[in-house]
Parts: C-alpha cells; sequence; structure tokens
C-alpha cells in the first residue's frame, strides 16, 4: 500500500473540489485548477476529504496511486497558499527587468533575452538580480524557472549564472603555474 496514497487530503473551507469521471477541478482564492486523472485510480470526496484508492495490484497501479493524491493535494495547496521559485543572478552585467508581461534577460550575449510570461504566472524582479515566479501551478512555476535556469545555468569555476536562490554550487579549482 502506497504509504503517500492512503492519506486522505483535507480540503478548506474556502475550496471547492468537484469531481467527475477522475476529472477533478479544484477553485480556491487564488485561481482555478483542472486536471483529468487516469481511470486506474478511483477518487472520491466523502465529507471535508478527498479519497484515492486503487483497484488492483499492478506495477502501474501502484505508480499511480500515490502520484494522484499528491498532485491533487498540490492542486488544493496551489489554490490556497500558491507556489513560489526564486531566482539569482550572478556573474557581472547579468541582470534582468521586467516589461509588461515579457521578461527581459541581459545575460552576457550580443542581445537581451526576451521571454514571454505564460499566463497564470506573475513574475517580481525586485532587484536587476533577483527574478520571484509564483503561481497556482506547482508544475507550471516550476517549468518557468527551470527555463530560465537553463538560459545560463552556474559555470562550474566561477559560479556565474542564473540558480535556484538556496541551490549550492560546487566551484572547482582552477589551473595551477608550477
Amino acid at each position: 500500500m502506497s504509504r503517500v496514497g492512503r492519506k486522505p487530503i483535507m480540503v478548506p473551507a474556502n475550496v471547492e473540489v468537484t469531481i467527475e469521471d477522475n476529472f477533478v477541478t479544484v477553485k480556491g482564492p487564488k485561481g482555478q485548477l483542472s486536471f483529468q486523472f487516469s481511470k486506474k485510480v478511483n477518487i472520491e470526496k466523502q465529507d471535508n476529504q478527498i479519497v484515492v484508492t486503487r483497484n488492483s495490484d499492478d506495477r502501474e497501479e501502484r505508480s499511480l496511486h500515490g502520484t494522484t493524491r499528491a498532485v491533487i493535494n498540490n492542486m488544493i495547496v496551489g489554490v490556497t497558499d500558491g507556489f513560489s521559485k526564486e531566482l539569482e543572478i550572478r556573474g557581472v552585467g547579468y541582470r534582468a527587468a521586467l516589461n509588461g508581461r515579457v521578461l527581459s534577460l541581459s545575460l552576457g550575449k550580443s542581445h537581451p533575452e526576451d521571454i514571454p510570461i505564460p499566463e497564470g504566472l506573475t513574475v517580481e524582479v525586485p532587484k536587476n538580480t533577483q527574478i520571484i515566479i509564483k503561481g497556482c501551478d506547482k508544475q507550471l512555476v516550476g517549468e518557468f524557472a527551470a527555463n530560465i535556469r537553463k538560459l545560463r545555468a552556474p559555470e562550474p569555476y566561477l559560479g556565474k549564472g542564473i540558480r535556484y536562490k538556496d541551490e549550492h554550487v560546487i566551484i572547482k579549482e582552477g589551473k595551477t603555474a608550477k
């Protein structure tokens, strides 16, 4: 039995959950999320909690059991509290700026990278070396942050690039003269 999958999900009072044929819609103060889950797991709403069960002990159903419960829980957390990722930029001349719904990054290339911000996300640039991405969809927040980081990942000798706020980058030792 999946340890994660067998835990019931408590639904807060300000969140509305509808389940129709494994299509789950969650509405809350921060927005609305919906997702179509596999028919191999059963999703039921009992009073103010959601219970996820599986039909058999197949390998695929066992893996879907915990994953389905975790995704539904993330949907509920997203519409109540929301998710955020912080990125920091290190390097001489590397900076970020916000132009409406476009994030403009100067990363030592001949021209700035302009990235359109997806619907459902908000991006803040409190300092020109700090980016905060917020939204109610955990997958969308993480994917957008990863795409920004991928433009100039931290390099191992000086640590220049875009990194997550608490990311530890191991700096290699450079060449030494004999």
